[in-house]
């Protein structure tokens, strides 16, 4: 659909739904949306955001789309009725409307980027309340009643989604050792099936509109379901969702023993530390998951976008933060210091190496390109970039790491596949520091490479390598 058509079928929308004397304006495509497009216009004196499944995808492409957008219009509507702090659905679309599967929200105010709001003065106010906000939000949801949602929602067991995430890794062909040993432990640690509450799937920073006041809006409900309220609380203090802010694992902007403790008061239940700790490994381990599915929907051309890509390379920041989360309940004798740092830059000499070509297309992208773009344009132009620093770090130092976990896996006596399968099987204990420290290693040589500024690797080279 070009933008003329899109932008013509949207005006004959919005002249149907809310009345012919009003003008479409201000279109723009927000900023971000690797599983889901958001695109913000005005239409008379309101203004709204769309929602819609991006070109390519179907509404249960590879499991990320967890429920249909016309499910997450009802559930909106309901939360809304509970005293959720979402947006209000102004409108459905329908396949005779020529704009794909979708629906319209009353545009929320306020910023989602969680770099422009953690640790910003000018949201200070907002991120001293965020965690009560988000304790009382999060209460609202899980006191949804069951038998008035949907019955199309989902209810899998703790066991269940463990096996899901499994066989969707083993699909893609996974081979990750410290993956492989996360997803044996979660077999192990399992609870019981609780008992089934509405559960948000992705609530966390970048979901959430802040405005100045504090959270003015909860967003994307399409991992929606029916599960455990705990691991609503675990999700948001993914690593991942600490937005730099690591050691403040409520989101970046609060311990996640006050954000516990703000829950169980908003909600009137105390939350099972062993629980938490088993949905915070789950969720991390599923985030890996999801940034491997990525790049197989790129690779299997369901949706060629460059942000796919790069985000498939955000495994490796699992697995800084799965050997953190997992060194917790590890016997202290294994987590020994590492001797490790990253290479330095090598001079070069003689003809152009294939790391100096791809400097000069950052730089290019950075100054020449860069500054001219606006919205969306400009984001994938900083994703660009992102996948060209990857690049290059990996023609530089690749070969250096891999003769390195090569060394590593021969001392050890076993080779990669073995690895893997031992440590999911049980046959290969992590508690032998030698087969820990390989996993340590290949986590931080993988990470150098992939995310260098991530702030889960300068946590771990604080921790396993102190002097």
């Amino acid at each position: 659909m070009t933008d003329e058509g899109f932008q013509g079928k949207l005006a004959a929308y919005c002249a149907e739904t809310y009345g012919a004397g009003g003008k479409l304006d201000q279109l723009r495509r927000l900023s971000g949306g690797a599983s889901m497009e958001s695109w913000a216009f005005s239409y008379g004196t309101e203004e709204f955001v769309l929602r819609r499944l991006p070109n390519g995808l179907s509404s249960d492409d590879d499991g990320l789309r967890g429920v249909p957008l016309a499910v997450q219009a009802d559930i909106i509507e309901l939360a809304c009725a509970a005293g959720v702090t979402a947006p209000q659905v102004r409108g459905r679309i329908r396949p005779e409307h020529g704009l794909g599967e979708g629906f319209i929200m009353t545009k929320a105010e306020g910023e989602t980027l969680p770099h422009k709001i953690l640790g910003n003065p000018e949201f200070a106010e907002a991120e001293s309340k965020l965690t009560e906000n988000c304790a009382q939000e999060l209460a609202a949801i899980h006191k949804i009643p069951v038998d008035a949602l949907p019955s199309s929602l989902e209810y899998f067991s703790p066991a269940e989604l463990i096996q899901l995430q499994k066989d969707k890794y083993d699909e893609i062909g996974g081979q990750i050792p410290i993956y492989e040993y996360a997803f044996h432990w979660l077999n192990q640690n399992a609870p019981d099936a609780a008992d089934k509450y509405l559960v948000h799937g992705d609530f966390r920073m970048g979901n959430l509109m802040i405005d100045h006041q504090g959270l003015s809006a909860v967003l994307d409900w399409e991992l929606v379901r029916i599960g455990d309220p705990v691991q609503d609380l675990a999700y948001l203090c993914t690593p991942s969702w600490r937005f730099g802010h690591y050691e403040k694992l409520a989101g970046g902007f609060d311990s996640a023993e006050a954000f516990l403790t703000a829950y169980a008061k908003a909600s009137g239940s105390d939350v099972d530390p062993d629980r938490f700790r088993f949905w915070l490994v789950y969720s991390t381990l599923w985030w890996g998951v999801a940034c491997m599915v990525m790049g197989q929907i790129w690779r299997s051309h369901g949706d060629r976008s460059l942000e796919r890509t790069v985000i498939g390379r955000r495994v490796s920041e699992v697995e800084v933060d799965l050997a953190l989360l997992l060194e917790e309940v590890l016997p202290d004798h294994i987590c020994t210091p590492l001797d490790w740092s990253a290479p330095e830059e090598a001079a070069i000499i003689g003809e152009t190496g294939y790391g100096e070509l791809l400097t000069a297309l950052t730089e290019w992208n950075s100054t020449q390109v860069q500054p001219d773009l606006k919205g969306h344009d400009k984001f994938q132009s900083r994703v660009a970039g992102n996948a060209l620093g990857i690049a290059k770090r990996q023609a530089e130092w690749g070969p250096v790491f891999r003769d390195a976990a090569n060394s590593r896996l021969a001392a050890i006596g076993y080779d990669h596949g073995q690895l893997c399968s031992g440590l999911s099987n049980g046959c290969i204990a992590v508690t032998a520091p030698a087969i820990w420290d390989h996993l340590r290693l290949s986590a931080l040589e993988r990470l150098s490479i992939d995310q260098p500024k991530y702030a889960g690797l300068k946590v771990a080279l604080k921790k396993w390598n102190p002097s």
